[in-house]
Formats: C-alpha cells, sequence, structure tokens
C-alpha cells in the first residue's frame, strides 16, 4: 500500500471515529506497529491528526478538554441512562458501602436504589439530597463546589475518601478508550474520581455508547480496572470485550 493511500486511511478512520488506536490501524491497514506510529508522526507534524499516546484522534474534535454544564447534559440520552442506571441499582446488595460519583449517568441510578442495608457516600449534592429523602443512609464529602457538574472537589475531598473503603463504586465518565481508559476533562474532578476510584473493590463505570472512542484530558482510570455498563456498543474495537455490560434490552 502507498503511503499517500495509508494516511487517507488512516484520516478517515480517525475522523469517522473521533480516535484510534495504533493496535486498530495495525489491523486496518495490516501494517506495522512502527510503520503506522511513523505515518502518526508525520500527519500530526503536518497537522492532519492529532497525535495522542497509543494513537491519533480527530483535528475536528475527539479530545474534550471541558464539560458542558449539567442542565444541558441532562436533557442527552435519557433513555439510554434510565436503561444504564437501573442496572447499576441492581448491583447494590444488602451491606454493602457504596461510593456513587457525580453525573447525570449516575444521578440515574437514584430512583432505582432499593437497598436500605447499604451506606452510600457521595460527592454530588444533588445525589445525596434524593437519596437522603428517601431514607438512605449517606454522606456527602466536604470540599469546593464545582458549579458546571455539580461536584465537590478539591483537596478536603481527597482528604475525606482516604478514611473510607468501598464495596463498590459508580462513576461516570466523559470519554472511554483501551488505551487512555477512562477520561474526565478537568483535573480537580478527575483526581477525586481516581482517589474513589482506587478505594472501591469492585468498580463500575456507567456510560453510554457515545462515550467510546473519545477521549478527554485526564484520564483516572485503566480502562481493564472496572467494568463498564453500557446500553449497546456500537463503536468498532469494543463488542464483545469481557468487562463490558451491555443493557440495552433489560
Amino acid at each position: 500500500m502507498l503511503t499517500e493511500e495509508r494516511f487517507a486511511r488512516i484520516i478517515s478512520a480517525v475522523d469517522s471515529n473521533g480516535s484510534v488506536t495504533v493496535t486498530e490501524l495495525m489491523k486496518l491497514l495490516g501494517a506495522s506497529e512502527s510503520t503506522i506510529r511513523r505515518d502518526l508522526d508525520e500527519l500530526d507534524s503536518e497537522g492532519r491528526i492529532t497525535r495522542v499516546r497509543g494513537g491519533a484522534i480527530s483535528k475536528t474534535g475527539g479530545l474534550m478538554t471541558r464539560d458542558d454544564e449539567v442542565s444541558k447534559r441532562k436533557g442527552q440520552k435519557q433513555k439510554e441512562k434510565a436503561t444504564i442506571g437501573s442496572y447499576a441499582a441492581s448491583l447494590i446488595e444488602p451491606g454493602d458501602f457504596v461510593y456513587i460519583d457525580a453525573g447525570t449517568t449516575t444521578e440515574k441510578m437514584l430512583p432505582y436504589i432499593t437497598e436500605h442495608d447499604a451506606t452510600f457516600v457521595t460527592n454530588a449534592v444533588n445525589h445525596a439530597m434524593v437519596l437522603a429523602s428517601e431514607g438512605f443512609q449517606v454522606y456527602i464529602l466536604g470540599g469546593e463546589f464545582k458549579r458546571m457538574t455539580e461536584a465537590i472537589v478539591g483537596e478536603e475531598a481527597l482528604y475525606s475518601l482516604k478514611k473510607y473503603n468501598f464495596t463498590k463504586g459508580f462513576f461516570g465518565a466523559n470519554g472511554i478508550t483501551k488505551e487512555e481508559g477512562f477520561t474526565t476533562p478537568e483535573l480537580k474532578e478527575a483526581m477525586v474520581k481516581q482517589r474513589a476510584f482506587l478505594s472501591c473493590k469492585d468498580r463500575y463505570v456507567l456510560a453510554d455508547d457515545s462515550k467510546f472512542g473519545t477521549i478527554s484530558a485526564i484520564s483516572f482510570g485503566d480502562f481493564d480496572s472496572a467494568t463498564v455498563i453500557t446500553d449497546v456498543i456500537t463503536k468498532r474495537g469494543f463488542k464483545g470485550l469481557k468487562n463490558i455490560k451491555e443493557v440495552a434490552d433489560r
């Protein structure tokens, strides 16, 4: 295959999916790892793609560096998020000590939680209010209130998390790739997610299909370190992976 033909196919794959990995391009083009890496470096130097660790992202999108406001995200993918949230809530068992991350997908768990013999900790003010109003035992982290995502973040939140050891944790993510793992746009929020992630015995990331193949600025967990609960997988390279649970037909 001629170099320019490879370049064209790489750019097409990147722009179609938002991001692409070296491994995916090796399979797609039948080329060696060194050839793909050299092609990506060349395309990046020409300004035709953006090179990232493990692959590349599209110049037209791909890398998310800021969050949308909660009010905007609440109206998106409501049916899918409810399906995901319902299944996630069914995983909570008697005696569990549960962390629930801030976010509009984790919020969809709340109406379906029925296990009162469990204790909940969250960094989301709204989550805490909803759980408390239904008679659940709930604790909220202290720290800085981030208006954009309605989450508690910062040094005080990290300090609070040090004393907890959770049986289960449920997290949101802005992007998911096999190389970059679970990502989110803002550093302070990523640090809280990462600290809580490390404190959980079982970790679940709740994400609709649009989050796959997307990369945000900050990684907070490796792809294989959690079970991903999603509605249905349509993105190439994720179908059939052992740590992904599709629940669209529930």
